[in-house]
């Protein structure tokens, strides 16, 4: 069964993912296998799952009784433009300045205290500077590289937070350097075909040769591809038969960031800059499911890299942002090793899948709010699993504008009990906040507001979300 850890996150980069050690790609005996492409299905009442359609991010038109057009988990919706939080006063602009002048001495020190890094930066990280990625960098427990402390701030708060990081600045620049020189070689191992990557070989050892490094005598031993193994090749062991073996999973990434947030020229459009950001992201989904053959690419993956790669790719140091792709690889991984189980539907119904997380989701808003609770539950019948799936899976990466999943992000990621605890306790806000809404909604009304949530102060409902009730989190933190 996959739990949490099955990533195999060890303290380099090569332990990130299944079989880098040992450069061999197992399934790791009967581990639940998705078929490419695969996406997560919503849980409808009575039963009923939505069928997909070629464009699984469409509406799908399924009316009953209560006439409520039913979505799929994964549907692209079109994201608010604005959090409600009002105009910039002056107090916020120099309370935002002390802020990143905290953040900035803390990143200055030789050992950073994680704890008061986390402390700050759940109150929300400073735009601009590299101190967001910085910090996410870092909350994730494990390391790195330091390139240029005070310029790139932002970007390393977020590699510390995400464990990319190790508290002492002396490692920092060592292990950047390993973990991205790791990087470069599975993609040149798993993501160029077999002659390109005998070609790349040949060079090196021809290069080797005539620079004197190549200490074999006699003619260049050539290790190119036998005369079995060819494109057309149907032999299991075949290179080619791996290498297209991927290629469905490789067609649904495509499609996939063609779709990932439409209204943001760094994603979206034919320009040369946003195709680069695409492909940089695509060898990272078919990297990551390359290497793990138990999880393989799951539809909606892609709209949780979006955040890491953009944060790490606008970083304002140069050398971090050149090494975006790399770095938001690592950070992925190390992101997706908490919530995974959630993107296995053969795990749903075990006490790692999804309807357990479901089932703690309720069991929180029960906690705190058993008029709520009780009014979702039986009288309007609204299940957590008919909006609060894709709330969870995504990381609420479909709910909010651009700017507010940065933010939420912040949180999410300096949690000290972990991200799902964190996002667990957002969720019950969410519905807190709307009570009002909600006690005066019926099934189609309540189904309507959470599967398509409106504007909210970001900040209140993180408030909200801090002050839910100590006997509930530790309900939540010992399952």
């Amino acid at each position: 069964m996959l739990k949490k850890g099955k990533l195999k996150l060890p303290d380099k980069l090569g332990g990130l993912v299944s079989g880098f050690d040992d450069k061999e790609m197992k399934n790791g005996g009967s581990d639940p296998v998705l078929e490419s492409g695969e996406e997560l299905e919503i849980m409808e009442p009575n039963g009923i799952e939505l069928g997909h359609k070629e464009n699984a991010y469409e509406f799908d038109d399924l009316v009953n009784d209560t006439d409520v057009v039913k979505e799929d988990a994964f549907r692209t919706r079109k994201r608010p433009d604005k959090d409600g939080s009002g105009r910039v006063s002056v107090m916020e602009v120099i309370a935002a300045d002390e802020k990143r002048s905290d953040i900035e001495y803390e990143l200055s020190q030789k050992e950073i205290n994680l704890e008061k890094l986390r402390r700050i930066a759940s109150m929300g990280l400073p735009d601009g500077g590299g101190l967001r990625a910085t910090a996410w960098k870092k909350f994730s427990q494990k390391s790195v590289t330091k390139t240029m402390i005070v310029a790139c701030y932002g970007v390393m708060l977020q590699k510390l937070l995400l464990g990319y990081l190790s508290p002492s600045h002396d490692l920092w620049e060592k292990e950047l350097t390993e973990n991205r020189q790791k990087y470069a070689m599975l993609k040149e191992e798993l993501l160029l075909s077999p002659s390109e990557y005998t070609r790349v070989k040949e060079d090196a050892m021809i290069s080797a040769e005539l620079s004197g490094e190549h200490d074999d005598a006699g003619p260049l031993k050539r290790q190119g591809i036998s005369h079995g193994d060819h494109p057309l090749s149907i032999v299991k062991a075949s290179a080619w038969h791996h290498y297209f073996k991927h290629t469905e999973i490789a067609e649904q990434i495509d499609r996939d960031l063609l779709r990932t947030h439409p209204d943001m020229k760094f994603f979206s459009g034919e320009s040369s800059f946003s195709k680069k950001n695409r492909e940089a992201m695509r060898k990272i989904l078919l990297l990551f499911a390359k290497l793990n053959p138990a999880i393989r690419y799951v539809q909606g993956m892609n709209e949780v890299l979006a955040p890491i790669f953009y944060v790490f790719s606008t970083d304002t140091d140069e050398q971090n942002a050149v090494n975006a792709e790399a770095d938001s690889f690592s950070c992925f991984v190390r992101l997706l090793s908490d919530s995974v189980d959630h993107f296995c539907q053969q795990l749903d119904n075990s006490p790692v899948g999804i309807l357990s997380t479901l089932s703690r989701l309720a069991e929180l808003l029960k906690e705190n709010d058993e008029e709520l609770w009780k009014h979702l539950e039986f009288t309007t019948k609204v299940k957590p699993q008919f909006y609060a799936f894709r709330w969870i899976t995504l990381l609420l990466t479909q709910e909010f504008n651009f700017q507010s999943i940065l933010r939420i992000w912040d949180s999410l990621l300096s949690n000290p009990f972990g991200i799902q605890d964190m996002l667990l306790r957002i969720c019950c806000a969410m519905l807190l906040c709307m009570k009002s809404r909600l006690l005066s909604g019926d099934f189609a009304a309540n189904l309507r507001l959470l599967q398509h949530y409106p504007d909210i102060n970001i900040e209140h409902l993180l408030r909200v979300a801090q002050d839910l009730s100590a006997d509930t989190s530790s309900y939540s933190l010992s399952l």
